[in-house]
């Protein structure tokens, strides 16, 4: 994708949305057939993803991204779908209020009670009625939304807000007899965590843990520091008290450690001071795992 075009928001493994705006092919094709132009880029895209992976996709070419979401999936499987404005009252307004991204099973039902079962209905409603129904914030929302209009940009970038590492075992363990082996895994993971925040450059406050006993049972501890780690001795550290206030009476079968409450690295001494480590002053006899 990169190929097309650097303006490329990444909303998961199966999902992007992409700002052509400036790409040549469009650019050049204003004043002439923009749609031409666009359509032109979006088969390339298909294609490459095509030869990169084997895999089709479907593509939604509209003015903004809550319309480019529904257009991509209005002709599913492996299709490009152009949606303009003025194709909104032929093609979204019959939609049920669902397919509006945005809108979810409880504000759905509340809908369907209130007689508005497709978007056309909301786009209908009185906007003060549905600010009295949703609030100020929501209701604006949906009356917006209703008429296509979103002016959300294509973020390309964001800050995390937590990094965490996981790992699954081939069988359950046992908190006692696999203690050791239960140890190594917990360093190694401490040791990924701080190896990503040093490549990513940052440092986190609260550390936590995840674990996932027999029977899908999970739990999970945080501990919060004085001030930010970035370190795999530090983190193995508040991991170790997370792990005292656990009862492990079951077998493990997955095990993660997770740190939030980011601060970039430039923000942290190059040696952490005393406050950084946990507050509790019991330091002695910690889990290995």
């Amino acid at each position: 994708m990169a190929e097309v075009t650097p303006v490329i928001e990444d909303r998961g493994i199966d999902e992007i949305y992409i700002d052509l705006t400036d790409v040549p092919g469009v650019r050049d094709a204003v004043g002439h057939d923009p749609l031409g132009g666009v359509k032109a880029v979006a088969r390339e895209i298909k294609n490459s993803v095509g030869r990169a992976t084997g895999l089709s996709c479907s593509i939604g070419i509209a003015p903004n991204k809550l319309l480019s979401k529904i257009a991509s999936e209005l002709d599913k499987p492996d299709a490009i779908t152009v949606l303009t404005l003025d194709d909104i009252p032929a093609r979204i307004w019959p939609l049920a209020v669902r397919k509006i991204n945005g809108i979810g099973p409880k504000a759905g039902d509340r809908l369907a009670r209130l007689g508005l079962a497709t978007v056309g209905d909301i786009a209908a409603a009185d906007p003060r009625w549905l600010v009295e129904q949703f609030g100020d914030s929501y209701g604006h929302w949906l009356h917006n939304a209703s008429h296509g209009r979103d002016s959300r940009p294509v973020v390309t970038h964001s800050e995390p807000m937590s990094i965490s590492r996981e790992t699954t075992f081939e069988r359950d363990l046992h908190a006692v007899h696999d203690r050791a082996l239960l140890g190594r895994i917990m360093d190694e993971l401490c040791e990924s965590l701080a190896s990503d925040l040093a490549r990513k450059r940052y440092a986190g406050k609260t550390v936590g843990i995840k674990l996932r006993f027999e029977g899908f049972v999970i739990v999970t501890r945080d501990q919060t520091l004085k001030a930010a780690i970035a370190g795999a001795a530090d983190i193995r550290r508040a991991v170790g008290l997370c792990l005292k206030r656990v009862k492990f009476d079951k077998r493990l079968r997955l095990m993660g450690v997770r740190i939030g409450n980011l601060v970039h690295a430039s923000e942290v001494p190059a040696t952490p001071p005393a406050a950084a480590r946990a507050t509790e002053p019991e330091r002695e006899n910690l889990p290995l795992f």
